[in-house]
């Protein structure tokens, strides 16, 4: 049951997600995150700050759209518009530096923390989805970890459970922090359903790693379903 609590003042319930690589299952835990956070708080939002790689979808201006954020805004209770939950949507799939550099444009972090902000404003709880891991490039002289440090934001890792996810998560836990922001947690998802010794990777991930784990999302045959998948998440640590 949603709770009749005020919404902090500015939303300080923000959350940055990112992940040890691309396609570990960022949009999958930030949709089942926001399925989580509506238990808690009526007004919950995802953004996806950068989207390289847009499919048809007859139902967005202009008729293209970024998968992950149509995931999002499913799992969103609060309805915004475009230019906020994802200010910049890029064509290509690749690298938002050069997404953007093939599209013909510059992104900066500026552009992307003001609908960050507007975002905080209206809600109780904010989702941000990186793109790819910690260190992307969106121009030739800024990352997007520089938004989540000038939103002071929490992160959450996703962790794609395969083969070299032990490095990929020390790594990235170090750099996040030492940009001096807090690694509120992390999210185990199983990318490999063949991974060996799935359950040791499990035990040294919870002794290495300097955060709680809020869950591990199990192998999905089909098409996830974030919101069963909520059920399997503690979100304590960023509750409280």
């Amino acid at each position: 049951m949603v709770s009749d609590h005020a919404p902090l003042p500015g939303a300080r319930r923000t959350l940055f997600v990112t992940g040890t690589d691309t396609g570990v299952g960022k949009t999958l835990v930030s949709a089942t995150v926001l399925h989580a956070l509506a238990r808690h708080h009526r007004r919950v939002v995802g953004m996806k700050p950068v989207a390289s790689g847009l499919v048809p979808h007859a139902g967005t201006p202009g008729g293209w759209a970024s998968e992950d954020v149509l995931q999002l805004r499913a799992a969103s209770t609060l309805a915004v518009a475009p230019e906020l939950d994802n200010p910049v949507a890029l064509p290509d799939p690749l690298s938002p530096h050069l997404a953007a550099r093939r599209a013909g444009r510059r992104v900066t972090v500026a552009e992307l923390l003001a609908p960050a902000r507007a975002l905080q404003a209206q809600a109780d709880a904010l989702v941000v989805e990186g793109a790819g891991g910690w260190r992307v490039p969106v121009n030739d002289d800024e990352l997007l970890s520089d938004l989540a440090r000038a939103l002071a934001a929490p992160v959450l890792l996703v962790v794609g459970l395969r083969l070299g996810c032990l490095n990929h998560a020390m790594l990235t836990a170090e750099a996040i922090r030492a940009d001096g922001l807090e690694l509120a947690g992390w999210v185990g998802n199983v990318v490999d359903p063949h991974m060996a010794c799935l359950d040791e990777n499990l035990a040294t991930l919870r002794q290495r790693l300097p955060a709680p784990c809020w869950g591990v999302l199990p192998w999905q045959a089909g098409v996830p379903e974030p919101r069963a998948l909520a059920a399997g998440l503690d979100l304590t640590p960023f509750l409280h």
